[in-house]
């Protein structure tokens, strides 16, 4: 964890607005948001994980040297969700966490592979995040849908699977709606994930791998032209070709902006360097998340303030951003209506006078 990053830049009453301000987030991973609290109790019912019970013992354990670092960390936690049960735990946990964050709708990231491969029964596991998904939608209010993703690290075998789980209508959960990739990026090049998002695109699904992370430009076009990506998750270094950004705003494809993160994997060397202001003189459509929040010290709240001191925002400027993310979403055009008037809502409240 980097308590270093949270943002101590921004005005008070700006960080009063952003906390109650309606938001929607697009890019954040169910195992990547457990919290410490939650991590140390599922550490504890599983003594033989190296990951350390103590939460405040997890403050230096998420400290990161670079990202390969990070994806070992990370899936040392993954190891810890073997059974539905610990599903079920922290699904709706992570939704009591978004709730707190005024967080009306959000896709999140889940990589059922990883839970398969350990022996968890595949409906086992979809009914345990639909169970959560459904009671925390009832009890918070947050609206949950699913991004199924290919954990890259774990090659074809992993893809076969996760689209197969993603298409199965025996399987499939009532709440996915989109079809991904994550993991790291070097040496797992985008083009071989073709046939499988081919698959999922063919049963109704959104394309949203991660790209251009931790490689350059070239990854992203991969994303685009072969895994025909409808928004990038991260798209760090599309910052480095200037046709490359034209192309994004020209056809209205979100980037997943995760700034926290980028400096903590040090994808970015420092957060005055995030490529973050050059998106938006671009012209691209940037949504602020929060990616793996508990593991990088920050939350989506947290984001926002970052996000407002890179861009010079104001609260106008911060509600027009968690618009963008309802604009850029896969929720239906009701329901990204009434969270944009709910944003609106609460601006004019805001600033009246």
């Amino acid at each position: 964890m980097t308590d270093h990053l949270v943002d101590a830049h921004a005005p008070r009453d700006l960080h009063a607005f952003i906390a109650g301000l309606p938001k929607a987030e697009l890019h954040v991973h169910h195992v990547g948001s457990a919290s410490p609290r939650i991590v140390a109790e599922l550490a504890a019912r599983h003594p033989d994980s190296r990951v350390p019970t103590d939460p405040e013992a997890l403050v230096d354990y998420f400290t990161f040297t670079d990202f390969a670092h990070f994806i070992d960390v990370y899936l040392s936690v993954v190891d810890l969700i073997r059974t539905p049960e610990d599903v079920r735990l922290l699904t709706y946990e992570v939704a009591r966490d978004l709730a707190r964050q005024q967080v009306r709708y959000a896709e999140l990231t889940i990589t059922p592979f990883s839970s398969t491969r350990r022996g968890i029964d595949a409906r086992a596991f979809m009914e345990a995040i639909e169970d959560a998904r459904k009671e925390a939608e009832a009890e918070f209010g947050t609206v949950l849908r699913w991004c199924f993703d290919i954990p890259g690290e774990a090659g074809l075998e992993s893809a076969e699977e996760t689209v197969r789980l993603a298409t199965d209508d025996r399987l499939r959960p009532e709440g996915l709606v989109s079809f991904g990739l994550g993991g790291p990026e070097i040496g797992v090049p985008r083009p071989q994930f073709k046939p499988y998002f081919d698959r999922a695109i063919a049963a109704g699904l959104h394309s949203v791998p991660h790209a251009g992370e931790t490689t350059g430009p070239q990854t992203i076009w991969d994303a685009l032209t072969e895994l025909r990506a409808e928004r990038i998750g991260h798209g760090t270094s599309a910052a480095q070709d200037p046709k490359l950004l034209a192309h994004l705003a020209e056809h209205r494809i979100p980037l997943e902006v995760c700034p926290t993160s980028n400096i903590a994997t040090r994808a970015v060397r420092t957060i005055e360097e995030h490529p973050l202001a050059r998106f938006v003189e671009a012209g691209v459509l940037v949504t602020v998340n929060s990616d793996d929040p508990p593991m990088f010290g920050t939350d989506l709240d947290n984001e926002y303030a970052v996000a407002a001191r890179l861009l010079g925002l104001d609260e106008q400027g911060l509600a027009d951003l968690a618009k963008n993310a309802v604009t850029a979403s896969f929720l239906d055009e009701a329901g990204k209506a009434r969270i944009a008037a709910e944003i609106d809502t609460y601006t004019a409240g805001w600033l009246a006078p």
